[in-house]
């Protein structure tokens, strides 16, 4: 019948909702719970009836509110809802509303999944967790507390072993909430269809059916009847159903016992078991701010990494041809590149040091504000995992520049971490990646180009040098300028508000004509990062890699503070002499480009063995010969051996190099 709910419900939507669940309400009770739900309605100007099928020992009747002792509801009437119920002596009462409150059933469900035992309590009416299980303390309402003041009572030995014992336990200075309660379970033989569990439609003909057929065991009355098993799990309905069983045999509840408690303690969305599934909505790509300006420029788009990024401009007849373009025009000028998918995740609090020094390779704590240091952040297993910049703008603020594809997953690294190991207020992380938009400018003359847009600060090397960043303003609008090259080139990255960027983008645009500048997309800039030997995460590792096989191996030999991953860099493994280390792979002005993915191969009794494999590979047209970098056995110390490449049965010849090819001694960073 519509109108009827538990106490609890509306207590919680006058509460959280400020919602009236009725102007005329019963509530019908065996405890001293429902006497503040009661006492809060009525002060909401509801008029209250509260029927306590106790005669002695309640609390005080609620301002307000009519208290009825003695007596419980023996029916409600109405039709499409309810509008008046009878007590047992036969006296009728108007009402809209009915509220039932018969008692609370502690959330012992973990515990119980712990192997935890459970013991009954007459004083609560309830299952209350017993032997102590290692690991676990239970306080609370789930121990069987009522009042604030048991709250804190069983908090401060539950604390104890933990060693929070300095600061002392808030003492409750408000009105104390009560246990009282007398039990009142469904009676064996009543006439009429009464339920015992509202979702499975369990009714007390149900289980005293089961009895009869000697389904008296507690897991089959379960099984039998059904009695539980609804999306509720038995939240509700379970105690009442194992009461009604205890009175049928001549049992006590305690004799009955209880189910075995099994995850999940709430029902899972069938939408997580789909599985794989294609189509847009599965795995929705994200896009660049100016997406639409870079189309109607041009822009030929792939996705990478989640992202719809321009791989070339100029169309899809010559695409080769427009790449090698824009990497040549890069190195003679000055390239502008949208950049707005790197990542920007703010770490900002008092503890933001020493958390990004955990959780990065290298020491970042020292770094001064106003510059950047390059990273690596590793897995547990201390494989690489995340690459990038780090900017600190305060003592207290970070931001992470993480690569464009590991937005999300070092995002969640981050909250991971935060919560495991420092906990709120001590950090706060904000992913800025999409308020913010980003544009590179790269090249001899980005300097040049930049000062002719007057952003407010100087550009020069003495104020600006490289891997620091600056404040200045376009158009009214805050922009930052870091001096970071992914290139090799002197580089800019300015970042300004997403849905400012436009206008920016276009002054860059026109501003770069006196310098014939020229657009680039991803796959040129591909070619120019290859050609300074800097990797990509995940094309030039793979999940074996550990920084020092990339030639970065200062951090692991001095630091002597615990970061993620520190201690997998010194096992066996890690320290074997044949592992894949990073090198450049020349091959003979002429030859073709070697094949991504092809095999360093070398004989061994006889048979073919892989020694490594080509992880990138391009033509360079500002050197006029093929570029790759590659991970290789014992690479580093390897340079100037020539060894044999093999793909799909062809061989070639490559002679291992250091990474960088182009400006190896990174005069052009200041030129």
């Amino acid at each position: 019948l519509p109108g009827i709910m538990s106490a609890d419900a509306a207590f919680a939507y006058l509460r959280r909702h400020a919602v009236l669940v009725g102007r005329r309400i019963v509530v019908a009770t065996n405890n001293d719970s429902a006497y503040e739900v009661a006492g809060a309605l009525a002060e909401a100007g509801a008029e209250v009836r509260l029927v306590d099928i106790r005669r002695n020992g309640t609390p005080a009747a609620p301002a307000n509110a009519r208290l009825i002792k003695g007596r419980s509801l023996a029916s409600a009437s109405g039709k499409l809802r309810v509008d008046g119920v009878t007590l047992d002596d036969g006296t009728r009462f108007d009402a809209d509303c009915v509220l039932v409150s018969g008692g609370w059933t502690p959330t012992i469900h973990l515990f119980g999944q712990a192997k935890g035992k459970l013991a009954w309590s007459d004083a609560r009416a309830a299952f209350l967790p017993s032997d102590p299980v290692d690991g676990i303390a239970v306080i609370g309402a789930a121990a069987g507390a009522v009042s604030l003041s048991e709250v804190f009572a069983g908090a401060g030995p539950a604390f104890a072993p933990l060693g929070q014992t300095k600061a002392p336990l808030p003492r409750s200075t408000g009105p104390e909430a009560t246990g009282g309660i007398l039990p009142a379970w469904p009676i064996p033989g009543s006439k009429g269809r009464i339920w015992i569990d509202y979702q499975n439609d369990v009714t007390v003909k149900d289980v005293e059916l089961a009895a009869r057929e000697n389904f008296v065991s507690v897991e089959h009355l379960k099984r039998y009847t059904t009695l539980g098993m609804a999306t509720d799990q038995g939240k509700t309905s379970n105690l009442p159903g194992l009461a009604l069983m205890a009175g049928i045999t001549g049992r006590t509840v305690p004799e009955v016992g209880t189910t075995t408690y099994r995850p999940p303690f709430t029902p899972v969305p069938l939408a997580s078991f789909a599985g794989a599934r294609g189509g847009e909505l599965m795995a929705p790509v994200r896009r660049l701010p100016l997406e639409n300006v870079h189309r109607a420029n041009g822009a030929v788009f792939q996705e990478y990494g989640g992202w719809l990024r321009p791989a070339h401009y100029g169309g899809s007849a010559d695409a080769e041809r427009s790449i090698a373009d824009e990497a040549r025009r890069a190195r003679q000028s000055v390239a502008l590149f949208d950049g707005s998918t790197l990542g920007k995740i703010e770490v900002i609090g008092p503890q933001a040091a020493a958390f990004v020094d955990f959780l990065y390779y290298n020491t970042m704590s020292t770094l001064k504000p106003g510059r950047c240091r390059y990273g690596f952040m590793l897995s547990e297993n201390g494989v690489v995992f995340d690459d990038g910049v780090l900017v600190r703008l305060g003592e207290h603020r970070f931001v992470v520049s993480c690569s464009s594809s590991h937005v999300a997953a070092v995002h969640a690294r981050l909250e991971e971490w935060r919560q495991d190991r420092f906990g709120r207020g001590a950090i706060y992380i904000h992913n800025a990646t999409s308020d913010m938009a980003t544009l590179t400018v790269s090249g001899p003359n980005a300097r040049k180009l930049l000062e002719a847009l007057d952003l407010g600060l100087s550009l020069g090397d003495a104020d600006l040098p490289h891997m620091a960043i600056g404040h200045g303003t376009y158009a009214g609008n805050e922009v930052r300028i870091a001096r970071v090259s992914f290139t090799g080139d002197r580089s800019y990255e300015i970042s300004i508000r997403a849905d400012r960027a436009e206008p920016l983008w276009a002054h860059l645009r026109k501003a770069g004509q006196a310098f014939d500048a020229v657009v680039i997309g991803l796959e040129a800039l591909m070619i120019l990062r290859a050609e300074k030997g800097f990797i990509v995460i995940g094309k030039d590792t793979d999940g074996t890699t550990l920084p020092h096989d990339l030639g970065v191996d200062g951090p692991r030999v001095k630091r002597q503070t615990e970061f993620v991953g520190r201690r997998s860099l010194f096992t066996e493994e890690a320290s074997r002499d044949n592992r894949m280390q990073l090198v450049g792979l020349a091959v003979p002005q002429g030859e073709a480009p070697l094949p991504t993915g092809a095999h360093g191969i070398k004989r061994s009794d006889g048979r073919l063995r892989s020694q490594g494999f080509v992880t990138s590979s391009y033509h360079s047209p500002t050197l006029g010969r093929p570029v790759a970098l590659g991970l290789i056995e014992r690479g580093a110390t390897r340079h100037g051996e020539t060894i044999d490449i093999q793909h799909l049965g062809k061989i070639s010849k490559a002679t291992i190099t250091a990474p960088c090819a182009f400006d190896p001694a990174g005069d052009r960073l200041h030129a």
